[in-house]
């Protein structure tokens, strides 16, 4: 059994960095896809982005391109999300995700098999 433990999430400014990590207790499966989504007060869940662990590839959402990346660690079993220049909206709790999805169905939550419980990532002045 896979379990997710994201961390790292806290109050930034805006413009800051700041690198989330999510552990799997039990590791990755080699052919997993790892996901972030990332849900905003009032708002739904939303997909951020994914690294494969098969090749490494990575895909982002249009809105968070160019300023986060995803990557993986396989002796820690641990994917990361590096997030620079922050902005005000990226205010929301950030869920890690675990699964082999299809590559065209990597921002549907359904296609994921674990999930973690979410770290808080607060983005004020």
């Amino acid at each position: 059994q896979v379990q997710l433990v994201e961390t790292g999430g806290r109050l930034v400014q805006p413009g800051d960095s700041l690198t989330l990590s999510c552990v799997a207790t039990g590791g990755f499966g080699r052919d997993f896809k790892v996901s972030w989504f990332r849900q905003a007060p009032g708002k739904d869940r939303e997909y951020v982005g994914t690294f494969s662990w098969v090749d490494r590839r990575t895909w982002y959402a249009d809105s968070v391109k160019g300023r986060f990346t995803a990557s993986g660690d396989n002796a820690k079993n641990t994917v990361y999300l590096q997030m620079n220049s922050l902005k005000p909206e990226a205010t929301a709790v950030y869920y890690c995700a675990a699964g082999r999805p299809i590559l065209s169905a990597r921002r549907k939550e359904a296609m994921y098999y674990y999930w973690g419980q979410g770290t808080q990532v607060t983005v004020s002045s």
